[in-house]
C-alpha cells in the first residue's frame, strides 16, 4: 500500500514535468510577444498547457496521499506542486490576456522581459532534474537558481523603465492621435508587461523553495 522507497524520484520526475510546462508557457508567451499574428494559430496549444499541467499536479497530490514515507517534507513537495501550478495559471492568463486584447507589437524591451522568464524558467527545469540528489548536486543547483534570481532583478530594471517609457509614449500618442486610443494601447500593455513581470517574480519564488530544500537536505 506504501512507498517506502527514499530513494524513489517520480515526485522530483513529476515536478520536473510541471517545470517544462511552465517553461513551455513562457517560450509561447516570448513568441506571442515578438509576433501577436499567430496568437490565434496557438489557442487550442496554449488552452492545451493548464490542462496537462493540472493533470500532473493531481499525480504528485494522489501519489503524496498514498506515500508513507517521501524523499523530501510533505509540506514541501505540496508547497513547490503548488507553486509551480500558480506560475503555469500565471502564463496561461498573460498568453490570453494576449489574444484578448488583440495586442499588437509589443513595447520595445517587452521581449527582453519574456526572453528572461524563457531563460529562468529553463534553470528551474536545470534544478528540478538535479534535485533527486541534493548532496551530489548541491553546486550545481545553487548555481541555477542563483541564475533565477538574477534573471529576476534584471527583469524589475526593465519592467520599471518600460512601463515608465509606455506612460511618456501614450501622453505624446494622445497629443497626435487622441488621448482615447493612447490610453487603451497604455491600458493593453502595462495589463500584459505585469503580467510577465508577476510570471517572473515567480520564477525567483520557485527558486528560493529550491534552495530552501538544498538547505535542508545538503
Amino acid at each position: 500500500m506504501f512507498n517506502f522507497a527514499r530513494k524513489d524520484t517520480e515526485f522530483f520526475d513529476l515536478f520536473t514535468e510541471n517545470a517544462k510546462f511552465f517553461h513551455l508557457g513562457a517560450v509561447m508567451l516570448d513568441g506571442l510577444i515578438k509576433d501577436p499574428n499567430k496568437s490565434l494559430e496557438q489557442i487550442e496549444e496554449i488552452l492545451g498547457l493548464e490542462s496537462a499541467a493540472d493533470e500532473v499536479n493531481e499525480k504528485i497530490i494522489s501519489k503524496l496521499n498514498l506515500s508513507f514515507i517521501t524523499p523530501i517534507d510533505r509540506e514541501d513537495i505540496y508547497a513547490i506542486a503548488g507553486e509551480l501550478a500558480n506560475g503555469i495559471d500565471m502564463l496561461q492568463g498573460a498568453l490570453q490576456r494576449i489574444i484578448m486584447y488583440h495586442a499588437g507589437h509589443s513595447t520595445q524591451r517587452s521581449p527582453d522581459l519574456t526572453k528572461l522568464l524563457v531563460d529562468g524558467t529553463n534553470e528551474l527545469v536545470k534544478a528540478f532534474k538535479l534535485l533527486h540528489d541534493v548532496k551530489a548536486n548541491q553546486r550545481e543547483i545553487l548555481d541555477a537558481v542563483h541564475k533565477v534570481s538574477d534573471y529576476e532583478s534584471r527583469g524589475d530594471l526593465i519592467y520599471r523603465a518600460e512601463i515608465g517609457i509606455l506612460f511618456d509614449d501614450a501622453a505624446e500618442a494622445a497629443k497626435e492621435h487622441g488621448a482615447s486610443r493612447a490610453v487603451i494601447h497604455l491600458i493593453k500593455w502595462k495589463d500584459i508587461l505585469e503580467d510577465v513581470e508577476e510570471a517572473l517574480d515567480h520564477t525567483k519564488k520557485v527558486g528560493d523553495m529550491i534552495r530552501g530544500v538544498v538547505m535542508k537536505y545538503a
